[in-house]
């Protein structure tokens, strides 16, 4: 295996990560406000910002998940068991004694374990629960004449607002391990540029080198 620096973040992975990002912090600055947690916005302007930023996340949402499938990126995060308990050990104690972060991305694997485990259940789970609810609490006056509306309201209010907390947790835990394992921009660095060191096979690094001369170096 030969380690070159290799795109594997394309220009609208790119561009989704961090439009995803930006709209994600700007839902949840106007969630507080809707809270009262802070009083920065008025209630109507945080109603009409966090209304508007979900709406684009969605669309966002919409065309990450037709792109995963024609690339077949969605690949990179199927879950194994491989390296798994390797990477957690790492995590738990392993930066803080100074080890070498276990795992290398791979041309076709650029997620460890955990982060494919994380990451499916961020897009099965998580990304789902408050885009239902979410729509369910918008749409709320075409469906509030049924019985029982004010109970079901409340119930999708409660699970709108775990699954926020639920997608801040994850926020706070990929913020947290991007200072692990080496300098923090070392990690930020792919996302902007693209490449990232990855472990090749002779014949991918081939085939890179031939068909794809401008994502490897």
């Amino acid at each position: 295996m030969h380690t070159r620096l290799v795109m594997i973040y394309s220009r609208f992975e790119r561009f989704w990560h961090w439009t995803q990002m930006a709209l994600i912090m700007l839902l949840m600055v106007t969630g507080f406000g809707l809270h009262g947690t802070h009083g920065l916005l008025s209630f109507e302007t945080a109603v009409t910002l966090h209304t508007v930023a979900a709406l684009l996340l969605m669309i966002l949402w919409l065309f990450a998940i037709f792109w995963h499938l024609t690339t077949g990126t969605w690949r990179h995060y199927l879950p194994t068991t491989k390296g798994l308990f390797a990477v957690i050990r790492f995590y738990a104690y392993g930066n803080l004694k100074g080890e070498r972060h276990p795992y290398r991305k791979a041309y076709w694997r650029k997620h460890n374990p955990p982060q494919a485990m994380t990451y499916l259940s961020l897009k099965l789970l998580m990304f789902p629960a408050i885009w239902i609810s979410g729509l369910a609490y918008l749409l709320y006056p075409l469906w509030d004449d049924i019985s029982g509306a004010a109970t079901v309201l409340s119930v999708v209010a409660v699970a709108h607002l775990v699954a926020a907390f639920a997608i801040l947790l994850f926020v706070i835990i990929h913020l947290y391990l991007l200072t692990l394992g080496g300098p923090l921009l070392a990690h930020v660095k792919p996302m902007v540029t693209g490449f990232d060191r990855v472990d090749l096979s002779p014949e991918e690094e081939a085939y890179l080198e031939r068909d794809e001369p401008g994502h490897i170096r």
